[in-house]
């Protein structure tokens, strides 16, 4: 283990510019055609709050990222998927759009490993909290990083049903 508590082999940093072709082609990997960030929109995320991009490198190669904006709404949106200029960087909410891991390099812990990252910087920034949609199968696994299931959400990014979850920081 490193002194971040990564394994030796992995690195946890944020998105820049040379990253974005690689987390287009990550997020393509996990994500149905419907639902998956494209190239401009992972370009627009980056250029506006790569800061707010936690990317697991193994090796040298980025196998695993979640990212997401900061904002003062306190649900999130389809619109903030579209519109990276959403951002706020003193938002009180981290909202967290994906979490993706290149499909050979799941069942090892990186994508929790980037959760807690996110929340740990979130918290520190001095926000309320986070914000995520996801599918029902996947509520107990984010119930097990603080996150609270409040039903199903008014999103219809990818026509799917998403329901919404929120983990508020102790004071």
């Amino acid at each position: 283990m490193n002194k971040a508590g990564e394994p030796a082999s992995t690195k946890i940093r944020h998105a820049c510019e040379e990253d974005i072709e690689a987390l287009a082609s990550i997020e393509q990997q996990c994500f149905p055609p419907l639902q998956a960030a494209g190239f401009k929109e992972i370009q627009q995320r980056v250029s506006v709050y790569g800061d707010h991009f936690f990317l697991l490198e193994k090796e040298g190669k980025i196998v695993s990222f979640v990212d997401g904006m900061c904002t003062d709404e306190k649900d999130l949106s389809d619109l903030m998927y579209e519109r990276a200029d959403m951002h706020d960087p003193e938002g009180s909410w981290q909202m967290i759009f994906g979490v993706n891991t290149i499909p050979s390099e799941r069942r090892h812990g990186y994508a929790g490993m980037l959760i807690r990252a996110c929340l740990r910087q979130a918290e520190e920034e001095g926000r309320k909290g986070a914000v995520l949609t996801c599918l029902k199968e996947k509520i107990p696994w984010y119930h097990s990083f603080g996150f609270e299931n409040e039903g199903i959400s008014a999103s219809v990014h990818g026509d799917v049903t998403w329901h919404q979850m929120r983990c508020i920081f102790e004071k």
